[in-house]
């Protein structure tokens, strides 16, 4: 049966108020989301081995959101391509907010460098919040000789394609501290990459790799008990923990800088009070003192933010990082 212009646009009127109507629905009953969560056990994805500034982080949360929360929370590492596949299972998971993502500097990375991802950062995933920052410390095997950062600089400019450096993996924020360090420098060193943290500073210690830009919470006890040289920190002010050494911006690059953040991302899909929920009691736990006990003799700072602020600095990360990789040629394996 034909209907009329007049009778299509009521119709059209009467569907649009119905839609408005259903979501107006959906949004009043949405702040209900977060009443009963969560309703089991909060699974944590973290795309790296044990034992970096991601599992630090999402462990310690995990403990204390299982006694606040009354739920178990449960850390789930997910090592390989540079974190990219954890990512992926959180992407993809049930967005009903009990699969979360500990992510690091190497999540924007990833977005800059990997031709094709099975996600997509910006629009897939979402920020709850950040959790810490912390700098590099560029460390060398004793066994390479060096005692300062001109020293090894030199090595490099006299064997170049000689030495190599390790790190957590291809696209691994390691990776990408090294190679601003690498064009910063101006030298000509080979990339090792390696599954996690841990691996690849056991191999720079044991001198199969010369050079490792080691996350400081990872790198600290190591300079300090003299198994690896420790030739400079990442950032433009020296570290309170290691006050005698210099940054590299000191020790012969001016203007270097190399930040590390970690963070805690989920689903986009996820509803907003669950993420809201999330965030306030995420920031609860970064205020205490305990925290700041246990994690800045390690290197790390605790930062949270909004959910917002978070999503607006991984997005600044991928445009400055896809900058340098684009200038250094970068990209993935």
């Amino acid at each position: 049966m034909k209907r009329s212009s007049a009778e299509r646009t009521a119709r059209l009127a009467v569907l649009a108020l119905c839609g408005a109507s259903a979501g107006l629905s959906a949004y009043a009953q949405q702040p209900d989301a977060a009443k009963d969560y969560p309703r089991k056990p909060i699974r944590i994805i973290i795309g790296f081995t044990p034992g970096g500034g991601p599992d630090i982080t999402a462990r310690y949360l995990a403990q204390k959101l299982t006694e606040s929360l009354k739920h178990p929370v449960i850390v789930d590492n997910r090592p390989g391509a540079g974190g990219t596949g954890g990512a992926n299972l959180v992407a993809t998971a049930n967005p009903d907010g009990h699969t979360l993502l500990s992510v690091s500097s190497a999540h924007a990375v990833a977005a800059a460098i990997y031709a094709k991802l099975p996600y997509d950062t910006l629009k897939d995933l979402s920020g709850i919040t950040q959790t810490a920052v912390s700098k590099y410390v560029l460390v060398a095997a004793p066994a390479l000789g060096v005692k300062s950062l001109k020293d090894m600089i030199a090595v490099a400019k006299a064997k170049p394609g000689q030495l190599n450096f390790s790190s957590a993996g291809v696209g691994s924020g390691t990776h990408f501290a090294a190679e601003q360090f690498k064009a910063a420098a101006a030298i000509n060193v080979v990339h090792v990459p390696f599954k996690g943290i841990p691996e690849a500073l056991t191999e720079t210690i044991s001198g199969r790799v010369h050079l490792f830009m080691a996350p400081i919470a990872n790198g600290l006890n190591m300079v300090k008990e003299g198994r690896v040289v420790g030739l400079g920190v990442s950032s433009l002010q020296r570290d309170a923990l290691l006050p005698d050494m210099p940054t590299l911006a000191e020790a012969g690059l001016p203007g270097f800088s190399a930040d590390l953040w970690f963070g805690m991302l989920t689903s986009s899909q996820v509803p907003k009070p669950i993420v809201n929920k999330l965030n306030a009691e995420i920031r609860r736990i970064l205020s205490d003192a305990e925290v700041k006990q246990r994690w800045q003799p390690i290197g790390l700072e605790p930062k949270p933010t909004t959910p917002t602020e978070f999503d607006k600095i991984v997005a600044s990360e991928i445009v400055a990082f896809t900058k340098i990789a684009r200038a250094a040629n970068i990209k993935a394996e």
